[in-house]
């Protein structure tokens, strides 16, 4: 199908909260990656989203030119192209943009988005995260009015960060303390600046012990009672209805969860969950044992001349897109997004 429209990326994720599942935000960084996500999704029967970050950027617009821009303007266009033979919804986004790089990465793609939406196309992302984890609060969600007014004017969803992700990701370490817990008071304070919708819509990323990298299961302590409760101070200040889920909540730092944690994550709001480090090692692992299996053939040992149907780069890429195509079915599953396209 086509890349997800912003008003069918708006019904995904409503269908997702009336559903309660997940989707998958895989981050990818090559063609390669990008297809196996891609046949991942179709192979779960589940609608996804496919994100870039601003090194997974750099990379796209080739490891010595590192622009973020370029890379990002690259892969929407192939995605673009590429997910017309798949038959699922497919949501483009960029993933964790800092301080120091949103006039690198994320306002010069909300700008080139605003051209096209005025001469009638689609906005070229679907949604873009601004990630003030690492400012104060305050300066936080300023910024995100700034960023949710130009989001919404290019048709375009802006996901924000209220709380602090541990470990690393792209070079950015965060601790691991208390400060992994937002509060009831953080959740009003987002309400206060951002609204319920009527400013622009946005995704929440609420923290909850989250962290990035790769854990062992029980390593990360999360408690996800902590969006339960952000949901209900928001309904008890705004006089909502008992029950309802006024944040749109997106779970970071998923490795090493464990599934009840995931499941109580969705149920309290949850409707899209980054999925990197896993399938990052799902596309490698195979690629480590066609090496080691051929290793002969891949390398040319003695003086030989190797084998090159092992060392054509397609051998060990069918593989590694399986092995990574694979990695996205779980995750759909663990999120009750499999068979669940809304078409």
């Amino acid at each position: 199908m086509p890349i997800a429209t912003p008003e069918k990326y708006a019904e995904m994720l409503d269908a997702a909260k009336s559903g309660s599942f997940a989707f998958p935000a895989i981050n990818v960084s090559s063609s390669q990656t990008l297809n196996a996500a891609l046949q991942g999704f179709a192979d779960a029967g589940a609608d996804g989203i496919v994100q870039v970050s601003t090194g997974g950027a750099e990379y796209f617009s080739g490891p010595n030119v590192k622009n973020m821009v370029t890379g990002s303007v690259a892969f929407a266009a192939y995605a673009a192209e590429v997910a017309k033979n798949y038959p699922v919804n497919i949501a483009l986004h960029t993933d964790h943009c800092p301080k120091d790089k949103l006039d690198g990465f994320v306002r010069p793609l909300l700008a080139i988005s605003a051209e096209r939406v005025a001469r009638g196309e689609a906005p070229l992302f679907q949604s873009h995260m601004w990630d003030g984890s690492a400012v104060p609060l305050e300066e936080n969600l300023q910024i995100a009015e700034e960023l949710l007014a130009a989001a919404a004017a290019a048709h375009i969803i802006l996901e924000v960060e209220i709380g602090v992700v541990g470990g690393e990701e792209d070079g950015v370490v965060g601790e691991i303390n208390e400060k992994l817990y937002t509060t009831p008071e953080d959740a009003l304070a987002t309400v206060a600046a951002l609204g319920v919708g009527e400013k622009g819509r946005y995704m929440t990323a609420l923290t909850f012990g989250n962290v990035h990298g790769a854990y062992k299961p029980g390593h990360v302590k999360l408690r996800p009672e902590i969006l339960k409760h952000a949901q209900e101070a928001v309904v008890e200040k705004l006089g909502l209805e008992a029950g309802s889920k006024p944040f749109d909540l997106v779970f970071h730092g998923g490795s090493g969860s464990l599934p009840e944690e995931i499941a109580a994550a969705v149920d309290y709001g949850v409707i899209k969950m980054n999925v990197d480090t896993d399938t990052q090692y799902a596309f490698t692992r195979p690629i480590a044992a066609h090496m080691f299996t051929n290793y002969d053939g891949v390398l040319k040992v003695d003086g030989e001349v190797g084998n090159k149907k092992t060392y054509d780069p397609r051998a060990w890429g069918k593989a590694a897109e399986a092995g990574m195509a694979a990695r996205v079915v779980e995750a759909c599953e663990n999120l009750r997004a499999a068979g669940k396209s809304i078409g």
